[in-house]
């Protein structure tokens, strides 16, 4: 079937909204005659009834109230669209990737300031586990964990960081007052992908002997070992920034007072040529001052 006319079907939905061939008239600036045959040779065309001529306006039928619906829908798609894409208002995008670790505790959580603070901005956070390289489309900034070795854009570091040993309340208490962090590794250790060198390195600093733990449970990322820490059990070694909101929140507790310098960093990584636009210096500023005061 040939779609109606679209003046028809403007008529239409004002009408079914206002219950009126009159009250729709006045709102698109027509004739109440000119809406009413406008009604009648839709009815024609789709060959049924839409509305019940009333005394007083008009009320939809079964199959008018039916079909109001997806052509309210449509209309209003096609005006969310045009405005959006052709308006005089038109927002900016920013699409940023970031490891989960550092999209979920360290971005995610403070997202709501920068919005505030540019409203003409949309923000599209999407995550890797590992990333060196941009991807067609996917992102104008990477927020990446490393040694900022990459080439594929302009890369900026944004501090040096520490990791910390933190592992849940109950699991410390049950090894007595002021447990030896050797004693807590040795029960049960939390490693993360990529930063297994971190116990060695942080019992050397310690003047300690690295434990055999007894077990071991491995994780890809230091959200999922926050997240299955909080279930009672296990010492981890994570980055101080990650791990802050879960010490701000009583989930896990930093059993010594020891950091370790960590070697690698997080660095902003903005596609070649993308900082040549506004949207894109006003997060990259925002993103090194958050990493700056933590």
């Amino acid at each position: 079937m040939d779609l109606p006319h679209p003046t028809w079907l403007r008529s239409f939905e004002a009408a079914a909204r206002l219950g009126s061939f009159s009250a729709a008239a006045e709102e698109l600036g027509l004739t109440p005659a000119a809406v009413s045959q406008q009604m009648r040779l839709l009815e024609q065309h789709l060959k049924t009834t839409l509305f019940e001529r009333l005394p007083r306006g008009v009320a939809l039928t079964d199959m008018g109230e039916a079909y109001a619906q997806p052509v309210r829908k449509g209309l209003g798609d096609i005006q969310v669209a045009t405005a959006g894409l052709f308006g005089k208002a038109r927002r900016q995008r920013v699409k940023v990737r970031a490891s989960i670790s550092c999209a979920a505790l360290v971005i995610a959580p403070r997202l709501q300031e920068f919005l505030e603070r540019h409203p003409e901005i949309e923000v599209e956070l999407s995550t890797f586990v590992w990333a060196n390289r941009f991807q067609d489309g996917i992102s104008d900034i990477d927020i990446r964990f490393g040694f900022g070795d990459w080439t594929d854009g302009r890369v900026t570091h944004l501090g040096h960081e520490f990791a910390i040993p933190v592992c849940p309340p109950d699991y410390l208490a049950g090894f007595g007052d002021a447990p030896a962090l050797d004693r807590l590794a040795a029960a049960h250790v939390l490693t993360i992908h990529g930063s297994e060198s971190d116990w060695p390195r942080l019992f050397a600093q310690m003047g300690i002997t690295l434990p055999v733990a007894a077990r071991v449970t491995r994780f890809d990322s230091s959200l999922m070992a926050l997240q299955a820490m909080t279930a009672g059990s296990g010492l981890a070694i994570v980055l101080e920034s990650f791990a802050q909101p879960f010490l701000d929140r009583g989930l896990v507790v930093a059993p010594v007072p020891d950091r370790l310098a960590i070697r690698p960093a997080h660095f902003l990584v903005e596609r070649d040529g993308a900082w040549q636009r506004d949207e894109i210096r006003a997060f990259s500023d925002w993103i090194r001052g958050l990493f700056v005061t933590g």
